[in-house]
């Protein structure tokens, strides 16, 4: 299969796809950024707990 021939397969595609109205389409992209900032802030925490856990472990066994 050609290059030019999967790109007109996927631009046919494309147009069958039914896209979402902006009704529809604001509320999910809110939704998204929300649950990605709250994932963020999670990981960094649990980033920074993990590093406190090992300066602990790491003054503990320097002495």
């Amino acid at each position: 299969m050609g290059l030019k021939k999967f790109a007109g397969g996927v631009v046919k595609e494309g147009k069958r796809v039914r896209w979402p109205k902006r009704d529809v389409l604001i509320p999910s992209i809110i939704v998204v950024i929300v649950i990605a900032v709250v994932t963020g802030l999670l990981l960094y925490a649990e980033d920074l707990a993990g590093k406190q856990l090992i300066d602990i472990l790491r003054d503990a066994f320097a002495k």
